[in-house]
């Protein structure tokens, strides 16, 4: 569980032990949230390094004297959420270095007879404290001296004997949860000079007549108080203030989260002499249940002219009274952020005298809706700076908006708006404009120096020369694709450019441009870890910085170009091939053959219509019509041929005629000559012969040779027939008349056989 810093974590594995083996190389150790319930001498003994160990949200209740003794470099201890019933000084004896210590939520009841932290010399902060909490002693805190910061969860305080924390000289910043006002006091009384910040949590301000116990804290030096979770009333604010009035370094209060039970109606005697030193109110999430009756703050104006930074957020404010705007003469800092402020009301709260000082105002998140109306109303706001109107509902964005001549950071964010328009003040030098929708930028603002477009429908970045003074801009979360050269050579002169998160497409020429740019790491924010592509599809969700195109991805064009020349080459090589070695006339024999497979190997005896189909070359057509078909066919009895020019039907595909009249007759006689072997018809006879020897085995072919022809003159590819003239005898037409009777009785014998 440990990583290459050595910082393990254990946490959350239902352990009932310190696992063995720790070594020398921890530096931190996590066992939270598991089931330890006791922390033994030698769990820790070798873990000399350790600078941190977190062993809340256990059970432990039980931990041996020595179990940190060799923990001298340990500067964070949580023990916080166990069982432990007491704190022994021992445990704690050892851990010099011990910076931060915490101890809330178990179940002690006080710290015992002496102080448990005496050792501590470096101390930091202290958290302690727990609903069983009842008693502090003089001596508990002897031996810290400064703490930057210390907790104590006392609800439940009874006992506190005076002087406990007097011996700790320095508190940046204590809280305390309590619920009693006289123990509050007393602790109060022991810390009158040694805290700066003082936050109270949780405790009751209900009974005017216990505010007297309170009186106390009008003497403390605190610089600053925090109320959380505080109950107020009408009877009972007149006293805080008046105690607060009486603070002499009082700079800031703070109300979080509060309850006010009442409506403002407050009757207070403002002292001439009241505090000169608060300057900072904040109200943050103030519960007022009648807050729509609640007065108009008359009787505090008096308290108002020297506060220089005023926060009430969360507090349903709806509208400020003109005369307490007015009586805020030294306001700098407003922010009525996620309250319920209309136009209406803004106009009222802004009014003329109004927040003359003003240079920051806040009013995100509230209920304003006409853009005009608002820059007319805060217009006369002299010294006004920084406005932030972002979450409200505008809608809509008129062309021209009259605002202050002195507003240089304008915050338009989440506001609906669907364009940028010269509404925009020419004075920014921030502009903000976020999460708006936009699908273009082009506003002319020559004092813009920082621009922010996140979230929003951009595909191009915007034109450098409107906004020449540009230094830092953010375009995230758009749908930027790209980035030319020029574009980004108009931006370099910016520090900082944001372009993470968007559609990029990474074509060749944006990843070149990438690649070879040297400055694009110095400005671009977030580079490479935040910019991966979205196209092609090839190195989508990869980061452009690397990615690196091939040779077909960046040259789509030439390549496929290339490839259609090589493509028409292997066709124009594979035709060649082809008539050299007859595959043409390999496709068409497999073509015929297959045809003929498919009818009966000899045709039935009623469709036999010849005697024999006689193949031969028109150029023996004269020897084969006038001298073989009328010796055959006037022979008694007759012999019928099937010619080609007499007998093949009309409109017929010629192949199909051929086929149909080998089938029709049980003898094919071939008529052989020079001619012969030339004629391209005579090859189809011969080919389909050729299957019908090769499937059959017979001897239906009748070879007569017109003159003499060598067997060589055969095509090789009828390897049948030459093979025929190789071992069978075959008919020669003699030119002497008396050796021509012969030849017709042996032609007439073969034909019957």
């Amino acid at each position: 569980s440990c990583d290459a810093s050595q910082i393990c974590n254990c946490s959350s594995m239902g352990l009932d032990f310190i696992p063995a083996g720790l070594t020398a190389k921890i530096t931190e150790l996590n066992l939270a949230h598991n089931r330890i319930k006791r922390i033994r001498s030698q769990d820790l003994q070798q873990a000399v390094n350790l600078r941190a160990l977190l062993l809340q949200s256990n059970e432990i209740s039980s931990i041996d004297e020595d179990s940190f003794q060799s923990l001298a470099k340990l500067q964070l201890l949580d023990l916080s959420n166990n069982s432990l019933a007491h704190l022994s000084p021992v445990w704690f004896g050892h851990l010099f270095s011990l910076q931060h210590l915490y101890l809330q939520g178990n179940f002690y009841s006080d710290l015992g007879e002496s102080s448990p932290f005496s050792g501590l010399r470096n101390l930091s902060s202290l958290h302690l404290g727990n609903p069983q909490f009842s008693m502090m002693r003089q001596g508990n805190f002897e031996g810290i001296e400064f703490l930057h910061k210390l907790w104590i969860d006392g609800s439940n305080l009874s006992q506190y004997e005076q002087g406990s924390l007097k011996s700790i000289k320095k508190i940046n910043h204590m809280i305390i949860n309590i619920r009693s006002i006289s123990i509050f006091s007393e602790i109060v009384r022991d810390l009158l000079h040694s805290v700066t910040w003082l936050e109270v949590r949780r405790i009751a301000f209900s009974i005017s007549a216990e505010m007297q116990l309170l009186r106390v804290l009008s003497s403390s030096f605190a610089k600053k108080i925090s109320f959380r979770r505080t109950l107020l009333t009408d009877a009972t604010v007149p006293e805080i203030v008046s105690i607060l009035e009486d603070m002499p370094k009082l700079v800031e209060l703070e109300l979080i989260d509060c309850r006010l039970l009442g409506t403002g109606r407050w009757e207070m005697q403002i002292q001439a002499n009241h505090s000169q030193t608060l300057r900072v109110l904040t109200i943050v999430k103030l519960s007022i249940e009648e807050f729509y009756l609640f007065t108009d703050l008359q009787t505090v104006e008096g308290l108002l002219s020297l506060f220089t930074r005023v926060t009430v957020q969360n507090t349903k404010v709806f509208l400020v009274p003109c005369r307490i705007s007015q009586h805020l003469l030294s306001l700098e800092y407003l922010d009525l952020s996620a309250n319920l402020l209309g136009d209406q009301s803004l106009e009222h709260s802004a009014c003329q005298g109004g927040w003359p000082s003003l240079q920051t105002l806040n009013l995100s998140q509230n209920s304003l809706s006409h853009l005009e109306m608002t820059g007319k109303s805060l217009s006369h706001l002299r010294n006004l700076i920084v406005l932030d109107i972002s979450q409200n509902n505008f809608g809509e964005i008129p062309d021209v908006c009259e605002w202050p001549k002195t507003l240089k950071y304008l915050n338009l964010s989440s506001t609906q708006i669907p364009k940028v328009t010269t509404c925009i003040p020419s004075t920014l030098e921030v502009l903000d404009v976020s999460a708006n929708n936009l699908k273009e930028f082009g506003l002319q603002l020559p004092l813009l120096k920082e621009l922010y477009l996140t979230k929003n429908q951009l595909k191009t970045l915007p034109g450098a020369a409107p906004i020449p003074n540009l230094v830092a801009m953010s375009i995230r979360r758009n749908k930027l694709n790209s980035f030319s050269k020029e574009e980004f050579e108009s931006f370099k002169r910016m520090k900082l450019l944001d372009a993470s998160d968007n559609n990029f497409i990474c074509s060749c020429e944006f990843l070149s441009f990438i690649h070879h740019e040297p400055g694009i790491a110095q400005v671009l924010v977030g580079w490479p870890d935040k910019y991966v592509c979205a196209s092609p599809l090839a190195v989508r969700g990869a980061q452009v910085g690397a990615v690196h195109l091939s040779l077909l991805e960046c040259h789509r064009s030439l390549v496929v170009s290339l490839i259609c020349v090589l493509l028409f080459l292997v066709i124009l090589i594979l035709v060649a091939v082809g008539y050299k070695y007859h595959v043409v006339w390999y496709l068409r024999m497999t073509w015929a053959w297959l045809q003929a497979k498919r009818k009966p190997k000899r045709a039935p005896p009623k469709d036999i219509c010849y005697d024999a189909f006689v193949s031969y070359s028109e150029n023996d057509s004269d020897w084969v019509e006038n001298t073989m078909v009328r010796e055959l066919e006037q022979a008694c009895p007759p012999f019928r041929l099937c010619l080609h020019k007499r007998d093949f039907v009309p409109g017929k595909w010629i192949v199909d005629n051929i086929i149909d009249s080998i089938e029709k007759s049980p003898k094919t006689l071939f008529v052989l000559s020079e001619h012969f072997v030339q004629s391209e018809w005579c090859k189809y006879e011969l080919d389909f012969s050729h299957f019908r020897l090769f499937d059959e085995n017979n001897d239906a072919a009748i070879l007569v040779l017109l003159e003499p022809i060598q067997s060589k003159a055969i095509p090789k590819r009828f390897c049948k027939l030459r093979k025929i003239m190789n071992t069978k005898t075959y008919l020669e037409w003699p030119l002497e008349e008396e050796q021509q009777q012969m030849f017709w009785f042996n032609l007439k014998i073969a034909l019957k056989s």
